[in-house]
């Protein structure tokens, strides 16, 4: 991370508290806007932490962003990007994606793939500027789930 006050730390189990109340912070502007409380608000994060790789930003001892990730067989699945209301707009969500894009490529993948809700305009705008593309989408509890994917150049080697 950039920002001097920024520190970044992987999750562990004591964490899924935080993480759930950073989620339903981050996405509870989006509940007016598609009717309902998107995914990651219900998720079992106590599960999520002992299942995937989580990266915490931390401002001080103060949860500010996380991201979640899972390495598959050919790719890195992003399953959440969440950043405090209050430090958004400082680029941690960008950092946050290069991140999990270092990882990837650090275990051989040269691809990222994430899905996110066709009405969040802002976070597809986002994905677009750092290089994602929209693969498919498909039709989601009356919205539509938009599919994108990132590819990686491979590791240098020296």
């Amino acid at each position: 991370m950039t920002d001097h006050d920024l520190s970044v730390r992987p999750a562990t189990p004591g964490d899924a508290a935080a993480i759930r109340d950073l989620v339903l912070a981050a996405y509870a502007k989006w509940v007016p806007l598609i009717g309902r409380e998107p995914r990651p608000m219900s998720a079992d994060y106590d599960a999520s932490v002992r299942e995937h790789e989580f990266d915490l930003v931390l401002e001080g001892e103060r949860l500010v962003g996380l991201i979640e990730m899972v390495l598959r067989d050919d790719h890195l699945w992003i399953e959440n990007v969440a950043v405090s209301p209050s430090a958004q707009g400082r680029g941690i969500g960008r950092q946050l994606l290069a991140r999990a894009e270092d990882r990837a490529r650090r275990a051989g993948r040269t691809e990222t793939r994430l899905l996110t809700n066709g009405a969040f305009a802002a976070n597809i705008s986002l994905y677009e500027r750092v290089g994602y593309v929209v693969t498919h989408t498909e039709p989601y509890l009356g919205g539509v789930t938009v599919y994108m994917t990132k590819q990686l150049a491979p590791p240098v080697t020296a």
